[in-house]
């Protein structure tokens, strides 16, 4: 890991890359940008076979400086540093300071990389890596860039846990009156402890034991560091919350459980009453002429004084005088 230290006083744990990984990650890069390249002549080739021997020369060159030196410097320059064999093998380039890398950066390392890559089938970047402490070649140091690796596993983090002997201390200290901003700087504080600068990081630390004296009115106990009591008060803010979150909602609650939804007293008074369903009018009947019934023949009345009617006769209804 590389001593690299911020404005912030934070110690970068950055790591380097290995001869190995940049010589594949240039080898995957050279590949791909003579790819490229080779295309583009054949394609400039058959564009410009009717122009003159200069014209042609013209834009051989034109084409080199484009595809084989501004190509890598405009990949390099919005990739922030990955090019495509940097990507593929977990590389990034970024500055002595560990920041992002801008267009001077690139544009020197691309410039370098002519020299000490292309015209010398890289010798010299081999051996200015192997002579660097930090593997650079030519082109970082002119640049003041640095290759690191990406793709490394992430530290554990541990924060400064509380004294054994400091731990329910605090416990009839009123926590109310800091904010939620200052608890949330106590814990950044406590998380980076460890890669803090000593001297910053107890500076810290009592700039921050001094807001809490000044927001609960508790001073901490004598002989004790302002970082230990900062992690005093935190676990005891943790507890307290701890303890609301998981207390119990009332005699014989179950922790956890979802209590059940009130009941209306109309309906423990009243019985349920099922609604009737609306009737609806049945639907008029239509009588096809197929289903109709045979007209019944008329009531012929009996005849008066006894006379017989004779059969097929047609009734009248009239009835002749005796």
């Amino acid at each position: 890991m590389s001593g690299l230290v911020t404005g912030d006083a934070v110690v970068l744990g950055l790591q380097p890359a290995r001869l190995p990984s940049r010589a594949l990650a240039v080898l995957i890069d050279l590949v791909a940008v003579w790819a490229a390249y080779l295309l583009i002549t054949l394609g400039l080739a058959v564009a410009t076979a009717s122009l003159d021997e200069a014209a042609v020369m013209a834009v051989s060159v034109a084409s080199f400086l484009l595809v084989l030196v501004g190509a890598p410097i405009a990949v390099e320059t919005l990739s922030h540093g990955r090019s495509l064999g940097k990507l593929a093998c977990g590389l990034r380039v970024v500055r002595d300071d560990g920041g992002p890398i801008r267009f001077r950066h690139a544009l020197v390392r691309g410039a370098m990389g002519v020299v000490e890559i292309m015209m010398t089938f890289g010798v010299v970047a081999l051996v200015a890596s192997l002579v660097s402490e930090r593997g650079r070649r030519l082109g970082d140091v002119f640049a003041g860039t640095l290759v690191v690796r990406e793709r490394i596993p992430a530290a554990r983090v541990l924060a400064v846990p509380p004294p054994p002997w400091l731990v329910g201390r605090f416990t009839g200290v009123d926590l109310s009156a800091v904010p939620e901003a200052l608890w949330l700087e106590v814990r950044q504080y406590l998380t980076r402890a460890r890669e803090l600068d000593p001297v910053v990081g107890r500076r810290l630390a009592e700039r921050l034991a001094d807001e809490l004296v000044a927001r609960t009115g508790t001073p901490p106990p004598a002989g004790v560091p302002a970082d230990a009591f900062l992690a005093g008060m935190v676990a005891e803010r943790q507890a307290r919350d701890a303890r609301r979150a998981f207390a119990p909602a009332g005699a014989g609650a179950v922790p956890g459980a979802v209590p059940p939804a009130p009941v209306p007293a109309a309906s423990v008074v009243d019985p349920p009453v099922s609604p009737v369903p609306p009737v609806s009018p049945a639907p008029p009947v239509v009588a096809s002429p197929a289903a109709s019934p045979v007209a019944a023949p008329p009531v012929v009345a009996p005849p008066v004084g006894g006379a017989s009617v004779e059969p097929g006769a047609r009734a009248t209804g009239f009835a002749p005088p005796a």
